[in-house]
């Protein structure tokens, strides 16, 4: 029985665990003949109550995000990926990739790294990746560095 994924959503932040998740998601797809779905969660709790001192913040925030899907994408497509698609959300990266996007896109896997930005949240409440293993419906692929 040969096994296929179809929709495949890798987890973005520009950290390096993500680039190193990113590289192995592009090896699935072509391999899979999948389509990619990347993906960046703009963490809105993380700027939230700075947003008072420099309103700047949010759109900055936005901005960084298009820019990185938008590198990723021109790095899948040169790969070879035949077919990959962008999506940006805002709020909590833990709920929102599992919860929300991975099912808005039907998605049949997702990839993210195994640790990201964030190292703050990480000790106090727990990794983004622990959350999408747990409360993902689909299966999930946590890509630890080199």
């Amino acid at each position: 029985m040969k096994f296929e994924y179809h929709r495949i959503l890798v987890a973005v932040d520009g950290s390096e665990a993500s680039e190193h998740a990113f590289l192995k998601a592009v090896d699935i797809c072509k391999r899979n003949h999948a389509k990619m779905i990347l993906s960046h969660i703009v963490d809105t709790r993380t700027f939230t109550t700075l947003e008072a001192y420099d309103h700047s913040l949010a759109d900055r925030a936005e901005g960084y995000g298009n820019t990185l899907l938008k590198e990723y994408e021109q790095k899948a497509i040169d790969a070879g990926v035949g077919y990959v698609e962008t999506l940006i959300d805002y709020g909590s990266p833990k709920v929102k990739i599992p919860k929300d996007v991975a099912v808005q896109c039907n998605a049949d896997l997702i990839i993210c790294g195994a640790t990201g930005l964030n190292a703050v949240e990480r000790f106090l409440i727990g990794s983004v990746s622990e959350s999408i293993t747990r409360y993902a419906k689909c299966d999930v692929l946590v890509v630890r560095g080199s």
